[in-house]
């Protein structure tokens, strides 16, 4: 088996792309990002995300100076210069999130955030399969029925946001939990 770094790792080159196993780790993808982006695109250092699929970079983008006579009128400034970031930065982040694919395996996708405006720039939806019993398809259903959804999968998605919303402080322990078996995991038995 290769070594753990991003080299030698097979790609997408196979049937089926990447699979689980085969990716290469990610772990320092914030320190890597960190390094690579340019100075000046962000406030601060950029939350990055990690998942199977995506690497999302979202970073905090310098306060307005304007004097805005109300919220809405904020809003849409903050929309304003969020939009101006992408148009900005697209082909450099283009350059980055190529570079970043092919060490990681993952696609990437960017955001920025300002005052209470938030976008995220090309995020990949991810099909999930999954099997449902009635009783759980009844759910969907009620939620497509009463208009909170277009479809079931757009039910089941707005039911995973909502779950999480409401149960990040398990999750952060569940999350820390797999981490410590994969360290055990990783160190093997003492022999």
């Amino acid at each position: 088996m290769a070594a753990r770094g991003h080299r030698g790792w097979r790609g997408h080159g196979g049937r089926g792309g990447w699979q689980q196993a085969d990716l290469p780790p990610a772990d320092d993808a914030a320190a890597w990002l960190a390094g690579r982006l340019p100075d000046g695109w962000f406030t601060g250092t950029p939350e990055v995300t990690v998942d199977r699929e995506e690497i999302v970079v979202v970073g905090e983008l310098a306060a307005l100076d304007e004097q805005l006579p109300d919220d809405a009128a904020r809003a849409a400034a903050e929309a304003g210069r969020i939009a101006r970031f992408r148009e900005q930065t697209r082909d450099e982040r283009i350059e980055i999130a190529r570079q970043a694919e092919h060490r990681y395996g993952r696609k990437v996708a960017w955001g920025a955030r300002l005052g209470g405006t938030e976008e995220l720039f090309t995020t990949l939806s991810v099909p999930v399969m999954t099997r449902l019993r009635q009783s759980e398809r009844m759910v969907l259903d009620t939620l497509v029925d009463a208009g909170v959804a277009r479809s079931r999968s757009e039910a089941l998605a707005w039911a995973v946001r909502l779950v999480g919303q409401h149960a990040d402080e398990w999750l952060g322990e569940l999350r820390e939990a797999m981490e410590r078996v994969d360290e055990l995991r990783t160190r093997g038995p003492e022999l």
